[in-house]
């Protein structure tokens, strides 16, 4: 399929998911609101740094049931387009985790471009999720989960790096990290071909990206990964471009890596993510599925 790299209009209208959703701001302006409502009432641990760079802190929240056997943890990373957004605008996802048994922890990163004497670009921010999920493998036993079932959900950007962190070389990575370290991972209206993103003009000033961050942080440019399954989902009312995305690391990876690609319909970009955190709805139900696992 020949797409119009060349046109900027069309390029917007795929991409641009706030000019697509006027009413946007309603749902950050929530889930901010939302989510410092439940650090300020549920069990959590803050700020915790998985690294000294920008932006390498991540918060804890354990489960609510009593304490027993350590638990399946739920890695979550935002959205955003890699420059916007933070962790504290999504600790509303960890409560309906937390209550079915789960450890949530949500990460942050350094958001691109960054400054001229620390820049940030899209490579630079899956090495730090790296760097956070390794963090979460040797200490959150401390927390009550289980480093031996990790599963990372991500939103928009947070989906491209959920699916790029299981195509990581753990044992590379880290001393003693396992291969499979990420159990199952989760895309929702995630970017899975960065391409197009290279020509989208509001998005270049700050993505800063060539054909190499292309070629190696495309996760349908890369083999499938030999361990771990990978869920993909988007909203119905997304753009054609969202609903190919999705597609995209199914055809690439095949359905045993890919078992579920699916479209949710009646949800837009950001209504998408508010049921990841309401139990009963389908999104719920398939991050409890890869959970479990």
């Amino acid at each position: 399929m020949s797409l119009p790299l060349n046109d900027p209009a069309w390029l917007e209208r795929m991409y641009n998911n706030r000019a697509l959703v006027p009413d946007h701001m309603d749902y950050l302006q929530r889930w901010a609101r939302d989510s410092a409502q439940v650090r300020a009432q549920v069990p959590c641990v803050l700020d915790v740094a998985y690294g000294t760079g920008i932006g390498e802190t991540l918060d804890v929240f354990p489960s609510t049931r009593p304490a027993g056997a350590p638990v399946p943890v739920l890695v979550f990373i935002h959205g955003g387009y890699w420059r916007a957004l933070d962790k504290s605008d999504h600790s509303f996802i960890a409560p309906p985790f937390n209550q079915a048994g789960f450890c949530v922890v949500v990460v942050n990163y350094a958001l691109c471009p960054g400054t001229p004497e620390a820049p940030v670009t899209i490579p630079h921010i899956v090495r730090q999720m790296e760097k956070a999920v390794a963090w979460v493998a040797r200490n959150i036993e401390a927390h009550g989960g289980d480093a031996r079932r990790i599963t990372v959900a991500g939103h928009s950007a947070g989906g491209h790096l959920a699916a790029m962190l299981l195509t990581s070389v753990w044992p590379l990575i880290g001393a003693g990290l396992p291969d499979g370290l990420v159990r199952n991972a989760l895309s929702i209206s995630g970017l899975h071909d960065l391409e197009p993103l290279m020509h989208t003009p509001f998005l270049q000033e700050a993505l800063h990206l060539t054909d190499q961050h292309v070629l190696q942080d495309s996760p349908a440019r890369l083999l499938a990964p030999e361990h771990g399954i990978l869920y993909c989902v988007a909203g119905g009312d997304e753009s054609e471009e969202f609903h190919r995305q999705n597609g995209l690391v199914q055809q690439a990876w095949g359905v045993h890596s890919v078992p579920r690609c699916q479209v949710l319909p009646g949800l837009h970009h950001f209504s998408i993510l508010d049921t990841l955190a309401q139990p009963g709805k389908d999104l719920h139900h398939m991050a409890q599925n890869l959970l479990r696992m």
